[in-house]
């Protein structure tokens, strides 16, 4: 498969995508421990009923990191613009779902149908003793400039479940190559106001929230919750998988997605 892969100048900086197929277009958000390399398993595979755009998020990959804040939605929006896409599917993995979420709320005419997958919300409060002290291991490690442990922490608590020995290579591989959201300066990110959490019932599209039933009891709540708040949201569970439900069943991930967005558009 020939993939168009380049660089688009944002008035944020430059990112790195790649496009591939033919089709209604969809977007896929990785998550904040890896890069656009996280959908591997199912860049081509969609690209053959889609046009489909991966990409880089500000600081990861080969896209530019910033040197002050910025938003990730206003660099989807440019990034969409540039590339003449009107409208599109947008799919987003942890950080990357919270993106999507936050980019239907912004643009909720630029978006078909809204896949968060493991996703973030903002806003969203959850106590979890265990999942805090994991937090205050990630920080040490952090604050004594052992990124490589911290690296270790956060797939420890992400991605402790794995199935195939070449996808957790390329899991930990391409985590370890990515340490912005570790090292960046937290007030940088710039994310809509009011946060999503109160503001599901906005979101109109048909959206399918998936989750692996190993992830963190976080991550499950917080599915719930898009459950709930997003009028004729359905959920999808991946039996077996952690926090990467599409790099642990590829073929499973794959079925659910392509099926949706199928069903989506009739």
């Amino acid at each position: 498969m020939t993939a168009d892969a380049g660089f688009v100048q944002t008035s944020q900086g430059r990112l790195y995508h790649e496009m591939a197929g033919d089709g209604p277009p969809l977007v896929l958000i990785h998550g904040g421990l890896w890069d656009a390399r996280m959908w591997d398993d199912q860049f081509e595979a969609f690209a053959q009923r889609r046009s489909v755009l991966r990409y880089d998020l500000r600081g990861f990959g080969r896209s530019e990191r910033p040197t002050g804040p910025f938003s990730n939605t206003q660099d989807l929006t440019e990034l969409l613009q540039h590339l003449g896409i009107e409208r599109t599917a947008v799919l987003g993995l942890s950080m990357g779902g919270r993106v999507a979420i936050d980019f239907t709320l912004e643009h909720p005419e630029m978006v078909s149908a809204l896949i968060p997958v493991a996703a973030g919300l903002g806003g969203f409060e959850y106590e979890d003793a265990e999942l805090e002290k994991r937090w205050q291991e990630l920080e040490a490690a952090i604050e004594a400039g052992d990124i490589d442990r911290a690296v270790d922490i956060e797939l420890e608590i992400w991605a402790p479940v794995p199935t195939d020995p070449d996808a957790e290579r390329r899991c930990r591989a391409i985590a370890h190559q990515n340490t912005f959201e570790l090292t960046m300066d937290e007030s940088w990110p710039r994310h809509i106001d009011p946060p999503a959490v109160g503001r599901l019932g906005e979101i109109r599209v048909p959206t399918l929230v998936i989750v692996g039933d190993r992830d963190q009891p976080l991550m499950l709540a917080i599915a719930d919750a898009l459950v709930q708040g997003i009028a004729g949201a359905r959920r999808a569970v991946v039996a077996g998988a952690d926090h990467v439900p599409n790099m642990r069943y590829p073929v499973e991930f794959n079925r659910l997605v392509l099926d949706f967005l199928a069903a989506a558009e009739r």
